[in-house]
């Protein structure tokens, strides 16, 4: 039961991310800066929280492409959440299981299995209504920020591709070579462009520590006893959470973006596909004949 509620609190926490993105404190940052800005603060301080917790030091080859792409795919995410609604960026993100069956295919020669297919479809179609209703909302479209959300997802899937490739490492070292190259990545524009004031420190330090750092940390704890499906399960509480956020903590803001109703319509087609597909997963892996240990 613990466990489950430290992914639980991993998801909740991996959640504020509009929270922190969408603050009149970060908004305050011209937007031309903002996304390198956060995303650079961000990776600093969660790779200096994970720095300590780190049980085992080793190195492979894959850890720089794995790398290279957490560091596109975090500067994509924020730039959606910069330049659109938070319900859109973290659902274009979510497709991301979607491109790694496709990328798995393509690369691979590894089939779709049957619990994959709806997700495809569905997620098709979620994509579709979000595309058509932004397109008809003229004054709520940017192009850079659908393209970068599709963008995080596409790049979030190679991450995932990778992390399977790597899963006998410690996952803290793999959050710590992602942060820490991902900051160093970043450090000639971001430390060239400019630099936070006064409280804006604070939002970014609990950008990293709080929405970044803590939740890996949680999580990598609970999967020490508790199978992967079903973290991934309860993960699917962040996507859920990320415009609740937004709306209780900014929705009194003069520039406060409402999620359109295609992207509701649109996130919940993608959502039903993720909860099919975990739900198949998950009752083969339980079907499985469990050995004594």
């Amino acid at each position: 039961m613990v466990d489950r509620l430290l992914v639980l609190l991993a998801a909740f926490l991996w959640s504020s991310s509009g929270f922190f993105a969408k603050s009149p404190v970060l908004m305050a940052i011209p937007v031309e800066d903002r996304s390198i800005c956060l995303t650079f603060w961000r990776a600093v301080f969660a790779s200096l929280m994970v720095l300590f917790f780190i049980r085992r030091w080793q190195w492979s080859w894959q850890m720089l492409p794995m790398a290279a792409c957490f560091a596109a795919m975090t500067w994509t995410f924020i730039s959606a959440l910069v330049y659109t609604e938070a319900a859109l960026a973290i659902w274009l993100q979510y497709l991301a299981p979607a491109w790694v069956v496709i990328f798995c295919w393509l690369a691979f020669r590894e089939a779709p299995d049957r619990s994959s297919r709806p997700l495809l479809i569905l997620a098709a179609l979620g994509v579709s209504v979000i595309l058509a209703t932004q397109f008809r909302s003229l004054e709520r479209f940017s192009a850079w920020g659908i393209a970068a959300g599709v963008l995080s997802g596409v790049t979030f899937a190679w991450v995932v591709i990778f992390l399977r490739r790597l899963r006998g490492f410690d996952p803290l070292l793999l959050v710590f070579v992602n942060q820490s190259i991902t900051a160093l990545v970043l450090a000639p524009v971001a430390v060239g462009g400019y630099w936070p004031q006064g409280w804006q420190w604070l939002y970014l330090a609990g950008f990293g520590v709080f929405q970044m750092g803590l939740p890996y940390l949680l999580f990598a704890l609970a999967l020490r006893r508790i199978s992967s499906h079903e973290a991934s399960g309860l993960g699917i509480l962040e996507p859920l959470l990320v415009p609740v956020w937004v709306y209780l903590a900014w929705s009194d803001q003069p520039d406060y973006e409402p999620p359109s109703g295609g992207t509701i319509v649109g996130g919940l087609l993608i959502l039903f596909g993720l909860v099919i597909q975990l739900s198949v997963q998950a009752r083969a892996h339980w079907s499985q004949p469990q050995v004594a240990k």
